[in-house]
């Protein structure tokens, strides 16, 4: 048994069935041995390829975002882009080239990276080794200076550890894990208080399945705090659904295809979709005004994709061009990344709306 399986036994063992978010948290972030702490998991030779890695455009274009947002804001001569869960740095690395020619954007950026994970801080570093800027590494938001800040968290959110909860016997039961048979297997745990749940939703069928990432509720709202204390804006990117339903969406992937969550902790990334309703409520609890969601297909098109794919298909030979027009399908198609994947905007309540989001309004489900 591998390292981080045989710890995780021996403390359901010692202690009980232990909870999903509990699971995910060891699976992801353990120091030793957690799945984001010891690779490099992005691209054809990892087990998932994420926006950035797709194609150049889609940093370029939130680069672009930034720097509008920058000149909605005053154009401040100091100001912190910030990026959470940076993956390569790919991201970072477009989006400081698309902004290079913005008069007074380079001068004023100051970049600063949240990572918790030394091997991706190590790619991250190769990434931006050239920038012009300064760039800064953190452990946590909380690390980065209070000045105004942009910030930009892509396919971060869905690997935040979540709690599942189970309708059970007109009751609803907090779903945890066990090993039985050297097999961690889901169990039902005891009643839970239903607060958590929608009003709308606690009286559902049984079986059914409600998430709750209170570590997405904490990020949001330390985030809106600071945007309501010394202003700019935050954009967030990841697959999820709009207004806060039931099912079951804990996913692993492993060399590009979907495994079972239960199996080889610590080998496997481990998801759950974002419940953008939560999080606008509790960035709206917190100061910020929220914006969106609004599907990334939508907002990538708003943004001007076709004219940078045009742009890029000038200078392309015929299989560059496949590559563009094929990069540009799984960006924003409904088949594809366009609709699953969602994005929402987070500012300083008085600030106007950002690039995308100016005819989308956010209200909450509940």
């Amino acid at each position: 048994m591998a390292p981080l399986a045989a710890r995780l036994r021996d403390d359901i063992q010692a202690q009980g069935p232990i909870g999903v978010d509990t699971w995910m948290q060891a699976c992801l972030a353990d120091p030793e041995h957690g799945y984001y702490m010891t690779r490099d998991p992005f691209g054809r030779r990892g087990d998932f390829i994420t926006a950035p890695e797709i194609s150049q455009m889609f940093g370029e274009l939130l680069g672009l975002w930034a720097a509008v947002v920058w000149q909605q804001m005053g154009s401040p001569d100091a100001f912190r882009l910030v990026e959470i869960g940076p993956g390569r740095g790919t991201l970072m690395a477009d989006a400081l080239r698309a902004t290079a020619n913005v008069p007074g954007f380079a001068g004023a950026v100051n970049v600063h990276m949240v990572e918790t994970s030394s091997a991706l801080k190590a790619v991250q570093e190769k990434t931006l080794a050239g920038a012009v800027s300064p760039v800064n590494w953190h452990l946590d938001i909380a690390e980065v200076p209070d000045d105004p800040m942009i910030l930009i968290a892509n396919e971060f959110l869905d690997a935040l550890p979540a709690r599942q909860f189970i309708r059970h016997q007109d009751a609803w039961h907090e779903r945890r894990i066990d090993m039985k048979r050297d097999a961690f297997v889901f169990v039902i745990g005891e009643a839970v208080d239903d607060s958590d749940i929608p009003a709308s939703l606690r009286e559902a069928d049984p079986g059914s399945i409600f998430e709750v990432s209170d570590a997405v509720r904490d990020v949001t709202a330390a985030i809106s705090a600071r945007l309501a204390q010394s202003g700019g804006a935050a954009l967030l990117i990841d697959y999820g659904h709009e207004k806060s339903g039931l099912g079951d969406t804990l996913q692993a992937l492993k060399g590009h295809g979907y495994a079972d969550p239960l199996a080889d902790p610590g080998e496997q990334d481990l998801t759950v979709h974002v419940d953008f309703d939560a999080a606008g409520r509790s960035a709206a609890a917190a100061g910020a005004r929220v914006w969106g969601p609004l599907a990334q297909g939508d907002l990538l098109e708003r943004l001007g994709i076709a004219a940078r794919a045009a742009a890029l298909l000038a200078g392309a030979d015929k299989s560059q061009a496949q590559d563009i027009a094929t990069a540009r399908r799984r960006l924003v198609d409904t088949e594809a990344m366009g609709r699953l994947f969602k994005a929402m905007a987070l500012t300083h309540p008085d600030a106007p709306a950002p690039p995308g989001f100016e005819t989308v309004s956010w209200a909450s489900s509940i």
